[in-house]
């Protein structure tokens, strides 16, 4: 088996790769079911004969023999693991809710003779049970397709492919253990990720690719236009109007070559579930939309994960190659049950970014304590960057409040629910009075509002 490098393509699987060089190969050999049953069958042959024939008791020793010389011949006769070349290539990387498929290839050049074959890819990571695959083997080649089912984001380790079969008699089963060195990234479902994010960009863009000029309030100038009521008079260039002798005003285009870094907190309160999701995932699968939409638009997207220490960063970078990156590190993200370091992390992604940049930053918090230190962190941090703040809206506040007062319980709850809201909104005021974009929305809603954000921002020219 060889190794290769899958390429990684805007928002499309990657195609299937071979996996790495087995580490090692094993073949072992058992009995089988029927083996067992043949030798048990020992034991009432051997209190027949000595009850019926006592004088011919050495007979009884004739039966287990014979199975076990059948049991030689058989496993003599069968197919060595040795003889097997095994080839398996797996995919580069897999989206949640769609189930992928390894391909193995087995090949017997030596030994023609058809042979029903078991195979059983052994995986480790956040993955359905693996079910064992067979066929039969004619012409010394047969193709399987092994199934891969994700259960949630991260990586799948191939750990070892298991191979069974029998020998022509049926009396013995060998099984071949080939250890495997490679992984699989497991990714939000991305599919439908052009097509939402395509009303984002200039109408134009729906009939086709082309270079577009994007108007804005940047500072890169495009060109002089006539003066019309409800323009900015700002931007009135009184010289060349008096020249021309009509209002003139200066024209600008949207910038480009931005740095975008998407700060993602891995920390416990981002694994509570909402609509079947950790909003973790939530957050990964808004920040893989912006950050292609960003990659579109000629802008450079980063990255950096963090919760009681800094997990990872992810220099920013620009191209359609580097979004297969950026979502190969937004796999590696993990899952964490520690409580976030906002002094740390921030203070880390700070001294790593050279120049100033828009910081997208998805948290969560419960209470004003333990947001004191974000509002700090970002203090610091809005010195130098642009930064957004985005956090997810919690529906089960909403519902609570919402509820009628039938009893006492759901009066009390109410009234909790609301002190929660208050006091999360208190926080939300300091963090925007920083110069912070406060993003607070419903899941359902959060990449449009980002996006529209993102958006916004450029078209101001606030970076």
């Amino acid at each position: 088996m060889s190794a290769s490098t899958p390429s990684r393509r805007r928002g499309r699987p990657a195609p299937p790769r071979p996996a790495a060089p087995p580490e090692s190969a094993r073949t072992t050999f058992r009995p089988t079911r029927l083996a067992a049953v043949l030798f048990a069958l020992s034991l009432p042959l051997a209190l027949l004969v000595v009850t019926t024939w006592p004088g011919a008791w050495y007979v009884s020793f004739y039966w287990p023999i014979l199975v076990l010389a059948f049991g030689a011949a058989d496993l003599s006769m069968a197919r060595p693991g040795s003889q097997l070349a095994v080839d398996l290539l797996a995919p580069g990387r897999i989206f949640l809710g769609r189930p992928e498929a390894a391909g193995i290839t087995l090949q017997s050049p030596a030994d023609p003779r058809p042979l029903r074959i078991t195979a059983l890819l052994e995986l480790t990571g956040p993955a359905e049970a693996a079910r064992p695959v067979s066929g039969l083997m004619t012409g010394g080649r047969l193709e399987l397709n092994a199934p891969i089912e994700p259960t949630r984001r991260g990586r799948l380790d191939l750990a070892a492919l298991w191979l069974r079969w029998r020998g022509p008699l049926g009396l013995v089963e060998l099984r071949r253990r080939q250890s495997l060195a490679g992984s699989l990234d497991v990714l939000p479902d991305t599919r439908t990720l052009a097509r939402e994010t395509l009303p984002f960009f200039d109408r134009d863009a729906l009939i086709g690719l082309k270079s577009q000029r994007l108007q804005g309030e940047g500072a890169e100038f495009d060109k002089l236009g006539d003066y019309t009521p409800g323009r900015d008079y700002r931007f009135i260039d009184w010289k060349r109007s008096a020249r021309h002798r009509k209002l003139l005003v200066k024209e600008f285009r949207q910038e480009r070559n931005h740095q975008i870094v998407l700060g993602f907190d891995t920390g416990h309160l981002m694994l509570e579930p909402v609509e079947g999701l950790p909003k973790l995932d939530h957050a990964i699968r808004a920040g893989l939309q912006l950050a292609w939409l960003s990659l579109r638009g000629g802008d450079l997207v980063g990255g950096c994960g963090f919760d009681a220490h800094f997990r990872s960063f992810i220099q920013p970078g620009r191209g359609s190659t580097h979004f297969g990156q950026f979502q190969r590190f937004t796999a590696d993200l993990d899952y964490r049950t520690e409580e976030t370091n906002f002094t740390l992390g921030l203070a880390e992604l700070g001294s790593r970014l050279r120049r100033r940049a828009l910081v997208i930053l998805f948290t969560e918090f419960v209470d004003p304590i333990s947001a004191e230190l974000l509002v700090e962190s970002l203090a610091r941090l809005t010195r130098r960057h642009l930064v957004v703040c985005v956090t997810l809206r919690d529906s089960l506040l909403a519902d609570l409040t919402a509820a009628p007062p039938d009893d006492f319980a759901k009066v009390a709850g109410a009234v909790i629910a609301d002190g929660f809201a208050r006091e999360r909104a208190i926080v939300l005021e300091r963090v925007a009075r920083l110069g912070v974009h406060v993003l607070e929305t419903p899941v359902r809603e959060l990449a449009p509002a980002l996006l529209n954000r993102y958006l916004m921002i450029k078209q101001r020219g606030l970076l």
